[in-house]
């Protein structure tokens, strides 16, 4: 256990890292900001269009796996939904936003520098696998379901669906991520191999994503915090952090996924929440302290109980 705990511990230091350098005013906020437009804008995109470029998909047909760690959200997200509207008392919005921070794992910023470093290639190929529709899975469910839960708390006519669908799907199209993934899967069905100052270029920026992600995080972290909602944010941490990874073992096992995929799916799930709970939270102006405490709690609980997860995987 210790050896896997030291092993996680590199993931954790480099956010807190990040952390630090903001609190204690050695850098600016902005850097942070700017840090992670980076990560998001150029390292992780060539990261995952190289991923899939030269992936070897000898696994086949990617439904289990996406089975797998969707039946784990769909099952985290209601039990979030359901505690916070009665156990908590709070209105539909809050309930989709508990569902949110409960299910929505940081795959990017944490996940993919986790499963990289405690998996391998395999692994990263198995979230890359699985990155091509979480965060349009994530995101289309989240909008939909808020919306519909603001024009039923507000009494508001709301956008129709078809509108919304659009406003989702233009979003999308210009994602960086879906951007590095689907030129990553068309230099994959035309077999072009990367080599030559093009590969080297490739191979430098994606080795950035990792460390610049997690200090970028870190940076963020900053502007969340305990905000309040903490006995609510103490149930989604709990949610996030244990029955998400729990359900997507169990589906793992019985899809009959082989050892590294899912590994990759249950270290990924471990993860801490998301910061586009946050960003939901944001755009329909409710739950910012849910949000934030979910993050700031799952974020700083999250090397234990990756650990714990690590060492029953490996």
């Amino acid at each position: 256990m210790s050896d896997i705990f030291l092993n996680v511990l590199p993931i954790f230091v480099l956010i807190l890292t990040g952390w630090l350098v903001v609190k204690l005013g050695y850098l600016k906020p902005g850097v942070g900001d700017a840090l992670g437009d980076f990560v998001f804008r150029v390292a992780v995109p060539v990261l995952l269009f190289r991923t899939i470029a030269e992936a070897d998909f000898k696994e086949g047909s990617p439904w289990p796996l996406w089975v797998a760690y969707f039946s784990g959200v769909a099952v985290t997200w209601t039990v979030g939904h359901l505690a916070a509207t009665f156990a908590f008392g709070r209105d539909a919005r809050m309930g989709v936003l508990a569902g949110v921070s409960s299910a929505f794992a940081n795959t990017v910023f944490i996940g993919l520098p986790l499963v990289s470093r405690v998996v391998g290639e395999d692994g990263v190929v198995a979230l890359s696998i699985l990155l091509s529709v979480h965060l349009p899975v994530m995101m289309i469910a989240g909008t939909v379901l808020m919306e519909r839960a603001d024009r039923k708390t507000s009494g508001r006519p709301g956008q129709s669906p078809l509108k919304l669908l659009a406003g989702v799907a233009r979003n999308l199209v210009r994602n960086p991520l879906v951007i590095g993934l689907a030129f990553g899967a068309l230099f994959h069905l035309l077999e072009q191999p990367l080599g030559g100052p093009a590969k080297v270029v490739v191979d430098q920026l994606a080795g950035t994503a990792a460390p610049a992600a997690l200090v970028s995080i870190g940076m963020a972290l900053d502007k969340y915090g305990l905000a309040g909602n903490t006995g609510l944010a103490a149930v989604t941490s709990t949610l996030k952090l244990l029955v998400l990874p729990g359900v997507v073992f169990g589906a793992c096992h019985l899809l009959g996924l082989n050892e590294s995929w899912t590994a990759a799916l249950v270290l990924t799930s471990s993860v801490p929440t998301g910061v586009n709970a946050w960003l939901i939270a944001n755009h329909f102006n409710v739950g910012h302290a849910l949000a934030s405490s979910t993050i700031t709690l799952t974020t700083a609980l999250g090397v234990l109980s990756v650990s714990a997860w690590a060492y029953l995987l490996m």
